[in-house]
C-alpha cells in the first residue's frame, strides 16, 4: 500500500471503519516505516477503538522497533524492514519555498521533513447547533400555514422596528383624521411608481393594509429600489388631508445595529469555509479539491480546526436541464458515496458541519431540513454534524450563519447593480443582513415553504454570515458581522456558460477566530 502523503493515510484508516487524530496522521507519516507501523496498529487496536490516537501509533512503533531488534541482536546488522521503505511518506512532491521565497503562498511539507506538531486539546473546543428544523417540518401547504408563517415574521421582526416608532395598526390609522402625524409596522405588500414618478409602498399588518408614498426628491427615496415585496419595514409620516394616503417622512429597516461588536474565540483557532463541491459533475475540480485535503495536513493548516459546507456537496440529477450530459456519476446515492470518499481526505480531527443546498437530494422548499437516515449513513466519514438549511452553529463564540444562499439569486435579479451583482456576491448578503431574513420574498424564484414559525428569520446578529450558491467568491463586513461567499469546487459547465456564470472554483476562505481576519487559499 503506498502512503505517499497524509491524505492516502487517513483514506486508508476510513476504509477500515476508522478515524483519525491529526497529530496520529503526522506521527504515522513520519516514520520510517509507515505502511508496516499501520498493519502493526490496526492488528493492535483495542476492539471498542474507533479513533486512532497518537499514543496508538507510539505503542504501534514502539512495538515493531522492539520485534525489529529481536529479530536483529546485532546492532550493526542492517534492519530489513526498515531498508525496505526508507523514505520518509510525507513528499507532496513539491519544493519547499526558500526564506527569501519566490513569493509562493502555500508552503507544502517536503521529503524528509519533520514531523508536524498536531496537538489539539479536544477539551478547549465548543460547537453548538442553533436553529436546526430537521425533523420539525409541520407545513402541510394549508393557506392557515401560510397566514402563520407571515403572522410569525411580522411578530419577530416588528419587535425590532416598533421601539423605534409610535406603531398604529392599518386600522387605526384609517380612522385617524387628515394632517395626523403616523407610523406603522407591516409587511410590504406592493411597490409601484406613480405616473409622476413617485413611489406607492403598501404595507400590510394582521388588521389590514394602507398605502405610503415616498417621494421622489426626497433623500431617502433610493431606498424605495431596495424593497422586496415581503420584507418588514417601518414608517413614519404625515396622513393626507383626505386621510387616504400617508407622505413618508422616515423609514426603517430591522437591520444590524451599527454599534454590533462580533464575539472572537479566547486563542488562535481557524475554520475552513467552503461550499458547491458537486461532486458527481463532470466539471467536478478533483485535483483542487486533492490539493485542499493535503492542505489541510501540512504545518500552514495546523490552526484549522472547523470545516463548514454550505450546502451542494453533490452535483445532483435533474436540477437542469440536460444536466444528464454533464454527469460523470449518475446516480445520486453513487453521488454522495463518491463526496464521502472525497472527505476521508481532509484530517479526521476536524470538526465538521454541513447543510444541504438546492442541489442535493432533499426538498427544494426553503429551510431544508438536513439529510435522511439513508444519506446521513452514507456522508459518515469523519462523523460531521449535518443540519439544516439554513443553521447556525457557534464556535468557541463565535456564531456562523449558515445559509446555502439561493434567495441571492432573487436579491440580484431585483436590486441595481450597485446594490448587488454576481461578482460582489457579499453585497447581496448585506442586503439579507439589513432585512433580517435570508430569504424575504415569496413567489418568486425562492421556494419557500409555510411552517409553524419562520425559520428564516434572523432574529440573532451573527458574527459571520457564510453562504454559497452563486459559485462566486466575495467577502467583506457590513456593520461589523463578517460576510463570505465561499466560490465553489466546480470549473463552468455549458450551462453556466449560457447563463453567463464565470465560477470562482478552487478557493478555501480560511477564518482566524480569534480576530475575523480572513485568508483565501487557492488550489486552482
Amino acid at each position: 500500500m503506498p502512503l505517499e502523503d497524509h491524505a492516502r493515510i487517513v483514506s486508508e484508516l476510513t476504509s477500515r471503519g476508522y478515524n483519525a487524530e491529526r497529530e496520529a496522521v503526522t506521527q504515522l507519516a513520519a516514520t520510517d516505516q509507515p505502511a508496516a507501523v499501520l498493519e502493526f496498529l490496526l492488528e493492535d487496536l483495542p476492539a471498542d477503538a474507533l479513533v486512532v490516537r497518537s499514543a496508538h501509533v507510539e505503542s504501534a512503533r514502539s512495538a515493531l522497533e522492539t520485534d525489529a531488534a529481536a529479530a536483529n541482536p546485532d546492532p550493526a546488522a542492517p534492519d530489513s524492514a526498515a531498508q525496505t521503505d526508507s523514505t520518509p511518506s510525507v513528499s507532496t512532491g513539491t519544493t519547499q519555498p526558500t526564506a527569501s521565497g519566490s513569493g509562493a503562498e502555500t508552503p507544502v511539507e517536503t521529503e524528509g521533513s519533520q514531523p508536524i506538531e498536531r496537538s489539539v486539546d479536544h477539551d478547549l473546543r465548543d460547537l453548538e447547533i442553533a436553529g436546526d428544523m430537521t425533523g420539525q417540518s409541520t407545513g402541510t401547504g394549508e393557506y392557515s400555514d401560510f397566514v402563520t408563517v407571515f403572522r410569525d415574521r411580522l411578530e419577530r421582526l416588528g419587535s425590532k422596528l416598533r421601539g423605534r416608532i409610535n406603531h398604529r395598526p392599518a386600522t387605526a390609522i384609517q380612522s385617524m383624521p387628515g394632517g395626523s402625524e403616523v407610523a406603522m409596522v407591516g409587511l410590504v405588500n406592493d411597490v409601484r411608481s406613480t405616473a409622476s414618478g413617485h413611489w406607492l409602498v403598501e404595507l400590510e399588518d394582521a388588521t389590514g393594509t394602507f398605502p405610503w408614498l415616498v417621494m421622489k426628491d426626497r433623500e431617502y427615496a433610493d431606498l424605495v429600489n431596495e424593497l422586496l415585496c415581503d420584507e418588514a419595514l417601518a414608517m413614519e409620516g404625515t396622513l393626507s388631508d383626505d386621510a387616504g394616503i400617508a407622505f413618508v417622512d422616515s423609514m426603517y429597516f430591522p437591520d444590524v445595529p451599527r454599534t454590533h461588536e462580533p464575539s472572537t474565540a479566547d486563542r488562535h483557532v481557524q475554520a475552513a469555509l467552503i461550499s458547491d463541491v458537486h461532486v458527481g459533475s463532470d466539471e467536478f475540480m478533483a485535483d483542487a479539491w486533492n490539493d485542499f485535503a493535503d492542505w489541510l495536513h501540512t504545518e500552514q493548516a495546523k490552526h484549522v480546526e472547523y470545516l463548514l459546507l454550505a450546502g451542494d456537496m453533490v452535483e445532483g440529477v435533474g436540477v437542469y436541464p440536460d444536466q444528464d450530459d454533464e454527469l460523470e456519476i449518475i446516480d445520486i446515492y453513487e453521488q454522495y458515496e463518491a463526496f464521502n470518499e472525497r472527505l476521508k481526505q481532509v484530517p479526521g480531527d476536524l470538526d465538521i458541519v454541513m447543510i444541504p443546498g438546492n442541489h442535493d437530494a432533499v426538498r427544494l422548499a426553503e429551510p431544508q431540513p438536513g439529510f435522511d437516515e439513508r444519506l446521513r449513513g452514507i456522508m459518515s466519514a469523519h462523523d460531521p454534524q449535518i443540519v439544516s438549511n439554513p443553521s447556525t452553529v457557534t464556535l468557541e463564540g463565535v456564531s456562523v450563519l449558515m445559509y446555502h444562499g439561493v434567495s441571492l439569486d432573487e436579491v440580484i435579479a431585483e436590486l441595481p447593480e450597485e446594490k448587488a451583482n454576481y461578482d460582489e456576491p457579499h453585497k447581496a448578503m448585506y442586503q439579507l443582513l439589513k432585512k433580517r431574513h435570508v430569504a424575504p420574498q415569496f413567489g418568486g424564484h425562492t421556494r419557500l415553504a409555510p411552517e409553524e414559525k419562520d425559520y428564516l428569520v434572523i432574529d440573532e446578529v451573527p458574527d459571520i454570515f457564510h453562504t454559497g450558491h452563486v459559485h462566486k467568491l466575495g467577502f467583506g463586513k457590513y456593520h461589523n458581522v463578517l460576510a463570505i461567499n465561499s466560490g465553489c469546487w466546480q470549473s463552468q459547465t455549458d450551462f453556466q456558460k449560457s447563463v453567463n456564470i464565470d465560477p470562482d472554483a478552487g478557493f478555501a476562505p480560511i477564518v482566524d477566530l480569534d480576530t475575523l481576519d480572513v485568508t483565501v487559499q487557492k488550489f486552482s
